[in-house]
């Protein structure tokens, strides 16, 4: 049985907290925002708008904000993911095109960490640092960049743990 490279890349996915000072390329972050658009939505709502930072003084910012997200501020780019707040599935649109995000910037050789943003208290004042209209909710931010190093490996839930076919027994 033939499975696509896709697979291997989202089994060895890992989140990446510590970034090399380098600038990722704009024809990069045009791609992954291309992957952000045309992730999979309920009933075609389509109801986010998508962000790329790189301005440093900006990515500064979302890191004192986000309290879980300092190393926001050493991010090549951070990408906001922002949904229509009246959409009954914003959350599920918002985290589909999170994970599109993710794995686009793995492919282009990006470390990225999702860094949660509905329900948290910086979620309002990251919306309007970034000057994203009252109607978007944030979702998420995804810091990414070259990797400084490598991850450390985290142990995973057992798969017998984790799984099951047809019925829980």
């Amino acid at each position: 049985m033939y499975c696509m490279d896709q697979t291997e890349q989202i089994k060895s996915r890992r989140s990446v907290r510590k970034y090399k000072p380098y600038e990722v390329p704009a024809y990069v972050i045009e791609d992954i925002l291309e992957c952000a658009r045309l992730a999979p939505t309920a009933r075609n709502e389509q109801p986010w708008l998508f962000g790329a930072v790189t301005d440093k003084q900006l990515l500064r910012g979302l890191g004192r904000l986000a309290n879980t997200g300092p190393f926001i501020a050493d991010a090549g780019v951070c990408f906001a993911v922002f949904t229509l707040r009246g959409e009954k599935y914003y959350l599920e649109d918002g985290c589909a095109a999170t994970m599109n995000i993710i794995h686009a910037c793995q492919a282009h050789g990006l470390g990225s960490c999702w860094v949660a943003g509905d329900k948290k208290p910086y979620a309002e004042d990251v919306r309007k640092l970034l000057k994203v209209p009252e109607e978007y909710t944030l979702i998420a931010l995804i810091p990414a960049g070259y990797p400084e190093g490598k991850p450390p490996e985290k142990p995973k839930k057992p798969k017998e743990d984790a799984c099951f076919t047809n019925t829980r027994n």
